[in-house]
């Protein structure tokens, strides 16, 4: 009875000690992140709460299309995908540690020994039947087995999180393609008008030479500006099929075309709330990311300052042995045996210290990786706040000078029917109020990129008070 009682206390022992977890609890560390309360680059009007579906503010029903697509076929998605399974089944892997594993065995086996104290010596033929079940399972006195799981449960978090990262910058990548083909449409609708008058005006210029009423030289300039411009038309086309390629590398489907648009027709989506908090930057996901890399490297110290203490398994086998198969299952037959057992590192060269200094130092790695990625947040976001201020306010500039182009040009194209000027001056008009929409669509569409940016760097959107 003596070994029987010696198992239970210890046993017992180990019980009382269970509720014993080795190594730091995680504590966000906010107290080390000084931010400001609020973003320095104030908005310029209130909205209200933004979707995580954001790109559905464009109103355009071929980007809803291929955002879902992209989310749903592209590589990089599936790739994010199978580390989420990955990092669910490795979770579930060290989970399995804190139950005890049984396993079932069988063997047979026949064996010749020589018997002692006999003359002539004498060999016995023995055969034995097993079968039985067995168990071994290390108690968690120290929490060494929490410690892991409570690693790998943040680990697989931090996996979801890369995923939700990887979405949110495919998604701003198809919108961001997605808005220069539209401004490359735009523009190359500009050009097609803007060569279609040069071309009329060509033919003007021609018959009124012909007349005697204009010089050859008037025809040479229109020629050369209608060539310029259909050259300038040309690169356009050009840039837009590398745009339309572009696009359908992102969404995973090579030859992809999309019908023409127009820029122009796309609204413009909401700016933030005044006093936005800086306290959104916890919804970005690879700042929630930085911070589960953080739980698990905090949780990984107390794995390893485990390994410096005792370790404590319990072990046991029940079954039949019979050197009959006929008897293996009568009542004489049952074997069975528990045990316990402790070890204790003495002497491993500092082995064991060392790893703990290791994951020591790989916790500050990420403490001072996280600080660094809502540092890199706040600044993201205060910078995409300035692109969509400066965008907003210049737009109105830009719309006088468009406007102010094209009425010089009817001015400019009038002033040479009536014969009071050269046609050098109508030609410098028309490059004016051609630069002057050009410039008006790239700054919308600056201003609309801005706007993606700001969608990214929030994370997706924002909430409303």
């Amino acid at each position: 009875m003596i070994r029987p009682r010696l198992t239970l206390a210890v046993v017992a022992v180990a019980g009382a000690l269970a509720g014993c977890t080795l190594g730091p609890d995680y504590v966000r560390p906010e107290a080390q992140i000084q931010l400001p309360a609020q973003y320095a680059a104030a908005p310029l009007a209130a909205s209200p709460a933004i979707a995580s579906n954001w790109w559905t503010l464009f109103g355009d029903a071929r980007l809803d299309e291929l955002v879902r697509q992209a989310l749903a076929t592209s590589p990089d998605a599936m790739i994010a995908a199978a580390r989420i399974e990955e990092a669910d089944a490795v979770l579930r892997q060290v989970d399995a540690a804190l139950l005890p594993q049984i396993n079932a065995n069988a063997s047979t086996g026949r064996a010749r020994t020589i018997l002692p104290n006999t003359t002539p010596p004498k060999g016995l033929v023995r055969t034995t039947n097993r079968i039985g079940l067995s168990t071994a399972f290390e108690l968690d006195v120290w929490g060494k087995l929490r410690r892991a799981s409570e690693a790998a449960r943040a680990q697989a978090l931090g996996t979801r999180y890369a995923s939700e990262t990887v979405s949110l910058s495919l998604a701003s990548a198809v919108v961001q393609a997605y808005l220069n083909l539209r401004a490359i449409d735009a523009e190359l609708l500009v050009t097609r008008d803007t060569v279609t008058s040069q071309a009329s005006s060509t033919r003007l210029t021609r018959t009124r030479f012909e007349g005697g009423i204009v010089s050859q030289l008037d025809v040479q300039q229109a020629e050369g500006a209608l060539a310029g411009y259909s050259a300038a038309q040309l690169e356009l086309e050009k840039a837009r099929a590398l745009s339309e390629n572009l696009l359908g590398l992102l969404v995973g489907q090579p030859g992809l075309q999309v019908a023409p648009g127009d820029l122009r027709n796309l609204p413009v989506p909401p700016v933030p709330p005044a006093g936005l908090p800086s306290t959104l930057l916890e919804a970005r996901p690879d700042v929630r990311q930085a911070e589960a890399e953080l739980i698990a490297a905090n949780a990984r110290i107390g794995v390893a300052k485990a390994a410096l203490f005792p370790s404590i398994t319990l072990t046991g086998t029940y079954g039949r042995e019979s050197k009959d198969l006929s008897q293996l299952f009568n009542a004489p037959a049952a074997v069975w045996s528990l045990g316990a057992g402790i070890t204790q590192p003495i002497f491993e060269g500092g082995r064991l210290r060392a790893q703990v200094e290791q994951v020591t130092a790989q916790q500050k790695q990420s403490l001072e990786s996280y600080r660094k990625s809502v540092q890199t947040a706040f600044r993201e976001v205060n910078d995409a706040l300035v692109s969509v201020r400066q965008n907003t306010e210049a737009e109105d500039a830009y719309t006088r000078a468009m406007g102010a182009a094209k009425r010089a040009l009817q001015l400019a194209q009038a002033r040479y029917d009536a014969g009071y000027s050269p046609y050098l001056e109508v030609l410098t008009a028309q490059r004016t109020a051609n630069d002057a929409t050009v410039a008006w669509v790239q700054n919308r569409q600056a201003r609309l990129t801005s706007s993606v940016d700001l969608f990214k760097a929030l994370g997706g959107g924002w909430k409303g008070s």
